[in-house]
Parts: structure tokens; C-alpha cells; sequence
């Protein structure tokens, strides 16, 4: 003991005569302390109208945020119409409905993809699954708190329209992000969400990604004009996250089952991506959910027993 504290002692000294930090004592024995890991994260990208691109920006901000040394899950929540697996040319032989029927665990089901970004895929083409009912919908949002090491982030890519299944993978996500893009029915779609969301499940913060656009300014505008409207008859905040312009390389990645920031990284739109991913990794820490009610990685935070 009086050898170990003499070394430490002459570890600090010399530290301090270079005018360095000296170490902890676990770290003069070799044992570097690891930072403090900070609560996973759950962002839900929603947008209610489909054709918006919602699965593209969650597949290409999942993939960013991955590239930036984070540890990413992608959640396809579309269930019955999932495509996140074909998008990034993976082959899952499992999917949410093993989940449920008890035959898997939630770390069963993660698909490695490309620079590590971890996918949970919904199945396709089966009708259990998009016909869900609340309580199973819930049991997945139960199942994240069983993995052994939760991710940096949690991606969570919404279906279209506004039923049970949007609203509770939204409702129990950090922070929702919506997808809009120029068109008046993707404008009224998403005021529809964020109404639902904001009156009837207490989200009051949103961020909206101006999609498809051909520049700064047309973002811009188009983030003005719903959240005038929603300043007259919502109480949201609605933020502007930024933009993703019209970009015929995001158009060939897709075709070719690749994100475009992996094919294209030099690319206007994987620009953009990696622009949506800083912002993402400069918000503050999530508030804490206004209601009791389910949420990811519930054990992290606060109690969220019952819905």
C-alpha cells in the first residue's frame, strides 16, 4: 500500500511540474477511468404524410451520427411495411414479431450495418404486425430497456399516417422530429401530428426537417409557415433542425441499398446529413416526459409506469 501511494505521489509531482492533470489512482496502476456515459438518447422521426422521406433521413442521420463514433440503434417502426433492412441491403431471418411471441430477445434481433449502425427490423408483408395492439406496442418499447449496453442514440423511424403505432413510438421517444416537405398535404399531415401529439399525449417540443428543397431559404420559409400556425393554435415549440436539399445522388443511393453519406459522402445532401447529425449531438439533455407514461430506456430516467 505505501508503494502504491509513493507511486502515485511521484506520478502527481511529476504532473504537476509540467504543469499536467495527474492522474486518478486507478490510472497510475494502468486503469483509465472511462468518461461518464450519458443517457441514451430516443429521437422519433415522424411526419405523418408518406413519400416525405422518412426512412431516408433516418437511415442517413443514423448512419452520420454512426460515422461520428456513436453507437446508433435504428428502430423500424413501420410494422407490416418495414424497409429499413432493404434500403441498407440487409437480410434479416428474425423481426419484431419474434420479439412478441417470446421466440427472440431484443439483442437477437440487431442487424449490423455499415460503419456499425445497428437496425431492428419490423417484418413485411405480415398483417400481425400492423395490427398491433396498444399493449404490444408497448412491450416493444419495454423490450430496449433489456439490452445489456444501451446506444448513444436510438433512431426510430415512424410509419405513415397518424394511428396507435405512430403516436406511442412518438409519444415515448426524447425528442420528435418531423419531415416535411413543399407540399400542402405534407403540411396538413404534419400539423395533424403535431395536434394529436401536443393534445392528447403532452409534447410540447418538436424539431422539423425541411426535406426535398432546393435551398436555404425555401427550408426556411417552409418552417415558418407551419409554426405560424401552430403558434396560433398549438402551445409547441417548434424548432427548425435544418434541411436536405433535392439531390439526384441521394436518388442513386437508394437504388443501390447504400445511405448516401457512406456512398456520396462528399455529396449536397450527405452534407446535409452530417450538418442534421452535429445539431443532433449539440441538443441539451432531453427534458424529462410531462406525463406518466411508457418510454424508451424508461429505466434510465424517470418512473413511466402504465400509459
Amino acid at each position: 500500500m505505501n508503494q502504491a501511494m509513493g507511486l502515485e505521489g511521484m506520478l502527481r509531482a511529476l504532473a504537476e511540474r509540467h504543469g499536467k492533470q495527474a492522474p486518478s489512482h486507478d490510472q497510475a496502476f494502468g486503469l483509465a477511468r472511462p468518461p461518464a456515459r450519458r443517457r441514451c438518447r430516443a429521437i422519433a422521426v415522424a411526419g405523418g404524410k408518406g413519400g416525405v422521406g422518412k426512412t431516408t433521413i433516418s437511415v442517413n442521420l443514423g448512419m452520420s451520427l454512426a460515422m461520428a463514433g456513436h453507437e446508433v440503434i435504428l428502430l423500424d417502426a413501420d410494422m407490416g411495411l418495414a424497409n429499413i433492412d432493404v434500403l441498407l441491403g440487409l437480410t434479416p431471418t428474425r423481426h419484431i414479431g419474434h420479439l412478441l411471441d417470446g421466440s427472440c430477445g431484443i439483442e437477437d434481433l440487431l442487424l449490423t450495418g455499415p460503419h456499425g449502425l445497428k437496425v431492428v427490423p419490423a417484418g413485411s408483408g405480415t398483417r400481425r404486425l400492423a395490427q398491433l395492439s396498444n399493449n404490444e406496442h408497448a412491450a416493444v418499447i419495454r423490450a430496449f430497456d433489456d439490452l445489456a449496453v444501451p446506444p448513444d442514440y436510438l433512431l426510430v423511424d415512424t410509419a405513415a399516417g397518424l394511428s396507435d403505432n405512430v403516436a406511442m413510438f412518438a409519444a415515448a421517444a426524447d425528442d420528435v422530429v418531423l419531415v416535411v416537405c413543399d407540399e400542402p398535404a405534407s403540411l396538413t399531415d404534419a400539423y395533424a401530428v403535431l395536434k394529436v401529439l401536443s393534445r392528447d399525449f403532452g409534447v410540447r417540443r418538436f424539431r422539423m426537417v425541411a426535406n426535398m428543397v432546393r435551398n436555404a431559404g425555401e427550408a426556411r420559409a417552409l418552417h415558418q409557415k407551419l409554426a405560424r400556425v401552430c403558434d396560433r393554435f398549438l402551445d409547441v415549440a417548434l424548432e427548425f433542425m435544418g434541411m436536405v436539399p433535392q439531390d439526384e445522388r441521394l436518388r442513386q443511393a437508394i437504388r443501390r441499398q447504400s445511405a448516401v453519406v457512406d456512398l456520396w459522402p462528399a455529396s449536397r445532401s450527405a452534407e446535409a446529413f452530417k450538418q442534421l447529425a452535429g445539431a443532433v449531438d449539440t441538443w441539451g439533455e432531453p427534458e424529462r416526459l410531462a406525463l406518466d407514461r411508457i418510454a424508451f430506456f424508461s429505466r434510465q430516467a424517470a418512473a413511466a409506469t402504465g400509459w
